[in-house]
């Protein structure tokens, strides 16, 4: 006997749409001029203006609003390595996210290479064709490896969001959550649970905008000098957190701290390592689809401050909140670069639309609809690209 079974909502949907973006046309083809207009013979000027100065590109064409989602499919989602095909559906909605939330327009580019250097190589030799490279859903240590080198290569700005957009909304999440408890950032005591793409970018981004007690743990517990393999991104991690000199698991990591920020993997933190942190503990447990702790446990041990990265419990910290302006206003700007000075004011952008008379343990961040963040993140990076000089029209 056949039994048929039925479909999930989620196939069904995507059956339905069979893709979630596509191709509008700008330019109007109504008659025989508008086709000499936008095609031959007339775009035979605008192909000559930009082989005398290829900049011209960025005027000419969309290349100026337009973003490469480039993955190679090895650590997407929670799903880990399940390939560039199936990473597809992932980047066709990270573009989607790009043009609704920064009318960005976003093209996927997924690359059937484990080596960093075969997806370079992609990458850098279709640069032309956009303004802009999201790198996404790459595992660690190769998007270290490949995000520095295109950083270096490329003329146009390179972030890898699951590392930069991850830190950014972060620290936005961790500024306002500070403010409810009267803590400052230099002072408190941080953990960070899991060294991966996201881990690794936090600790970075969080001691750049001025954190200064920072402990690492992965899951063979806290990073130390003698625990981590020369030459290693854990081991550069290693060489500048864990100043109290702790050795052990993440046990003992979080007793007497502040902050515990978890990018790692589901119910690592239990209620009573909640209990031994220091008064008023922010818990950012972002592991999905299951958190670290779940909220509930985590304020029933003494959680002052709990967000996720879900959507059903308040304190989403999502990155949709960040990587739609940060490229919205480093196209605007022209920018050449993402840095962590941009990152910051983007961080500060997003904390700032939570005023003061809104602000609560349930309330850390701006709700993701909200019409105000792409614009004000935008803006932020906007006038920082200017200032730092990172910008075509700076190094014209």
């Amino acid at each position: 006997m056949n039994i048929i079974q039925e479909e999930s909502l989620p196939i069904t949907m995507h059956k339905e749409w069979r893709g979630k973006i596509e191709t509008a046309v700008r330019a109007p083809l109504e008659n025989s001029y508008d086709l000499a207009l936008a095609y031959t013979p007339g775009v035979a000027e605008p192909c000559l203006a930009i082989k005398s100065d290829k900049n011209r590109s960025f005027e000419l064409t969309r290349r100026w609003n337009t973003v490469a989602v480039v993955t190679n499919g090895t650590a997407v989602l929670g799903l880990g390595d399940i390939g560039p095909a199936a990473g597809l559906p992932v980047m066709e909605g990270k573009a989607a996210l790009f043009k609704a939330f920064g009318g960005v327009d976003a093209v996927p580019v997924c690359i059937d290479s484990k080596d960093p250097e075969k997806v370079i190589e992609t990458v850098a030799l279709i640069e032309s064709n956009f303004g802009g490279i999201n790198l996404e859903d790459i595992s660690a240590p190769s998007c270290f490896i490949i995000e520095n080198e295109l950083k270096k290569r490329l003329s146009i700005p390179v972030m890898h969001d699951d590392q930069h957009g991850t830190a950014t909304v972060v620290l936005a999440a961790l500024k306002n959550a500070l403010r409810l408890c009267g803590k400052k950032l230099d002072k408190v005591s941080i953990v960070i649970n899991g060294c991966g793409a996201a881990g690794t970018a936090i600790a970075k981004l969080l001691m750049k905008a001025g954190a200064k007690k920072l402990t690492m743990c992965d899951k063979k517990g806290i990073l130390t000098e003698e625990t981590t393999e020369e030459g290693s991104h854990m081991r550069e991690l290693a060489m500048v957190t864990n100043k109290r000199k702790l050795k052990g698991t993440l046990k003992t990591a979080v007793k007497k701290a502040d902050v515990f920020i978890g990018v790692s993997a589901a119910n690592v933190l239990k209620a009573e390592d909640v209990a031994s942190m220091n008064e008023k503990p922010i818990i950012f447990a972002m592991a999905n689809p299951i958190p670290e702790i779940l909220p509930d446990i985590a304020k029933n041990a003494g959680a002052f401050v709990v967000g996720t990265g879900r959507s059903d419990f308040p304190n989403q910290i999502n990155n949709v909140l960040a990587f739609p302006g940060i490229f919205r206003g480093a196209l605007d700007a022209e920018a050449t670069d993402i840095t962590d000075e941009m990152l910051i004011a983007a961080a500060d952008a997003i904390a700032g639309l939570v005023g003061e008379d809104e602000l609560s343990r349930e309330k850390i961040v701006p709700d993701a609809f909200d019409p105000r963040i792409a614009e004000a993140v935008a803006e932020a990076v906007r006038n920082v690209a200017v200032s730092l000089g990172v910008t075509r029209k700076s190094k014209a």
